[in-house]
């Protein structure tokens, strides 16, 4: 059954493939956008503007909302806590609030993150316990908060915790397009700036996230208020350069430098549990690390041709 979905964040890196995906299987897809001045996504059907820090978006009817905007980096967390709490938290209140207002409402789906977690030993899943270790995670289970209070409201509010995740499209500020611009950047001799390639995390292709957000506004009904979105398997930032240099033919392993400080919060391995969202919804990953790290130098070296 087709489906009117608004995407908040549609122009961003996961909202492209979500509204990609969405409409490729047929849904009508809004998207909402920050700024008139960034072109938005070629298979939108509509296009609303709202700076949704500061208010909310003349939305059209739809069936489900996926609010994927906001501040998604941990880094500069540290720098700007008060800001990441302010405009995480207005954009949910804005659109909830603008929301309760529509006499047929929307199933609304917030992205929150696998961040929030609290390192533990195995594979996390949705009952393991949170610890804010971050601004951005401080920020992210505000989120969640805000969502299960206006499900009190009488709104249809699901928070979605995606781990770790990258792919074709993804910006500097996260592991794997950071890694490529060092490479672009390196000239003979030099070792490469990196952070601490030792920890592990779980990544999932970006692509694979987006089908599991899509599985979530298809359902016509969801058991649960909270889903993981995961891979199931810790990588190493080693092996991620290791696949990014078999892309991009760059011998490996480069000469290295440890650029920076490594926070004492961070855990040495974070490995997240998406079988809520698998036996529920039959969702799973299919597209493995060296494919996503090929597709991604595959789209650079693309782009770097126009």
């Amino acid at each position: 059954m087709s489906l009117r979905i608004a995407i908040t964040g549609a122009d961003g890196f996961v909202g492209r493939h979500v509204a990609r995906l969405a409409a490729e299987r047929g849904h009508r897809v809004v998207g909402v956008l920050r700024s008139e001045r960034r072109e938005p996504p070629p298979d939108l059907d509509e296009a609303v503007v709202a700076d949704l820090a500061h208010a909310a978006p003349a939305l059209p009817p739809v069936d489900v909302v996926l609010h994927l905007a906001g501040l998604a980096a941990v880094g500069p967390s540290f720098a700007q806590p008060q800001r990441y709490l302010e405009q995480n938290s207005a954009m949910v209140t804005h659109l909830a609030e603008s929301l309760l207002r529509l006499d047929e409402r929307p199933r609304l789906i917030g992205a929150s993150s696998g961040a929030v977690y609290a390192p533990g030993d195995g594979p996390l899943d949705e009952r393991a316990p949170t610890a804010c270790a971050s601004p951005y995670a401080v920020s992210k289970l505000l989120v969640e908060l805000q969502l299960d209070y206006y499900r009190g409201r009488g709104l249809e509010t699901i928070a979605v915790r995606p781990f770790n995740h990258l792919g074709p499209g993804q910006g500097e500020g996260f592991l794997l397009p950071d890694l490529a611009a060092g490479l672009r950047r390196l000239r003979p001799g030099e070792a490469l700036p990196v952070g601490d390639l030792t920890t592990r995390r779980d990544y999932t292709d970006v692509r694979d996230v987006a089908a599991a957000y899509l599985a979530l506004c298809e359902a016509p009904v969801l058991e649960h208020p909270l889903y993981n979105v995961a891979s199931g398997v810790a990588r190493s930032g080693e092996e991620v350069l290791a696949e990014l240099c078999a892309a991009l033919g760059v011998p490996m392993p480069p000469r290295v430098r440890i650029a920076g400080e490594r926070r004492p919060v961070d855990a040495q391995e974070v490995v997240g549990d998406a079988g809520r969202l698998r036996d529920e919804l039959g969702w799973q990953p299919r597209i493995g690390l060296a494919d996503t790290v090929r597709d991604f130098a595959a789209q650079g070296m693309r782009a770097a041709t126009l």
